[in-house]
């Protein structure tokens, strides 16, 4: 029998520093308590403030944190994690991905057909081209966000596992009960584990239970969410997802 260990992690979590609802202590121990995730990144927009703050926090709560944020680029969303420092937004992606990769980050392109998508609805043709062009490390196969269904079904039929890229699954979660919903699955334990799996091009995109429910408690928070994001405009300007 293989005593082999997979765990779970959640790659894309907003929280009120960006456009998310619950606060980085509310987010640590719902983790710890009401999920099996063993690793979370912070991927606030446009900010680290958020992640950096999380960090601090992990041990008191005994969930491992990854320093992220998703920078709007020129052309859409991009994510960086194990970062040290905050990237601007506005760059071009090649220029996003250049400041991620030099301080050591790994680049993940999130919901890359989506509207927001480095890519776009549209963007298939666009999508085989970059993976010559852009030196990024996974792409975004499923994101449990409710209206992404139809990019995550494009993400899913273009990613073939042949393209020297890592497939990851984030929740993109906004709320509390978004989390984990979306889910990377790595061999290991650690952060650190997490980050081989990717390098080794292991790591598979897995969506949680409880679709419809999600649906729903995005309907009636969504009006809450946008006030989020008022209040940090500067931040999330670039939008949703």
């Amino acid at each position: 029998m293989s005593t082999e260990i997979w765990s779970k992690a959640d790659l894309h979590i907003h929280s009120n520093h960006s456009d998310g609802v619950a606060k980085i202590p509310e987010i640590l121990e719902h983790v710890a308590n009401n999920t099996d995730l063993k690793v979370i990144a912070i991927t606030d927009h446009n900010t680290m403030e958020g992640a950096l703050f999380a960090k601090e926090l992990e041990d008191i709560y005994g969930v491992e944190v990854i320093v992220g944020e998703e920078v709007a680029s020129t052309e859409g969303h991009i994510i960086g994690l194990w970062l040290t420092e905050e990237i601007p937004p506005g760059l071009t992606p090649l220029e996003t991905i250049a400041r991620i990769r030099a301080q050591g980050g790994i680049v993940v392109i999130p919901h890359p057909f989506s509207k927001r998508g480095v890519f776009g609805p549209f963007g298939r043709k666009s999508f085989l081209s970059s993976l010559t062009e852009l030196a990024f490390h996974a792409v975004e196969v499923y994101n449990s966000v409710p209206y992404l269904g139809w990019a995550n079904r494009v993400a899913a039929k273009m990613f073939t596992g042949g393209q020297g890229i890592a497939a990851v699954g984030g929740s993109d979660a906004h709320l509390l009960q978004g989390i984990g919903r979306g889910y990377t699955l790595f061999r290991g334990t650690t952060a650190d584990d997490l980050r081989a799996s990717i390098e080794a091009l292991e790591t598979r995109a897995e969506a949680a239970p409880g679709g419809i429910s999600l649906v729903l408690r995005y309907l009636v928070r969504i009006p809450q969410i946008r006030r989020r994001g008022a209040w940090n405009w500067e931040r999330c300007r670039d939008g949703l997802a």
